[in-house]
């Protein structure tokens, strides 16, 4: 993890490094860090999150399924790869995915393409806030939703995922 920087110090960083330090708070997506970098200058961490989730809500339909699609599958292969970014894999790993059983290997890995067929997306959770149970319950209980529901259900799991990776990076003075 990098060393947390002030507010004030995230407010006088150029375009370039605030893309590099924040480009992957939404994963996969400078282009959030790089709109988010015009707002500057912000007051508190909780305006830094803010004006991420606000890029996020102001994603038209097509823009928020980017967002989804650009997540990895939990424990798919990209993690048995050892493809994910740093971010991704410490997340997973805090939530115990990288210790399955094959039994509970085999569930996610059949959920997951159940999911995927049926929403044309990820099936996206904060992982640092579950478990691998309640991951495989939220994949068996999300099944049934809409895909509406399921894309406004993904992009709100992306703001908890984008505000815990803020604050690993930011403080307030």
């Amino acid at each position: 993890m990098t060393s947390l920087i002030n507010i004030s110090e995230v407010n006088k960083l150029t375009s370039e490094q605030f893309e590099w330090m924040f480009g992957n708070v939404i994963e996969l997506c400078t282009e959030a860090a790089a709109n988010v970098h015009k707002k500057i200058p912000f007051g508190c961490v909780a305006e830094f999150c803010d004006a991420f989730h606000q890029y996020l809500d102001d994603l038209p339909m097509e823009g928020k399924l980017v967002i989804l699609k650009l997540h990895p599958d939990l424990a798919g292969r990209m993690a048995a790869a050892g493809q994910l970014t740093h971010e991704s894999a410490v997340e997973q790993k805090c939530a115990g995915l990288n210790d399955l059983t094959k039994e509970q290997r085999d569930i996610i890995d059949i959920s997951n393409e159940r999911y995927k067929s049926k929403f044309g997306f990820p099936f996206i959770i904060c992982a640092r806030e579950n478990k691998v149970q309640s991951i495989i319950d939220g994949l068996r209980r999300r099944y049934s939703n809409t895909r509406d529901q399921e894309i406004a259900t993904g992009i709100n799991e992306v703001k908890k995922i984008c505000k815990l990776r803020i604050l690993d990076l930011v403080k307030d003075d």
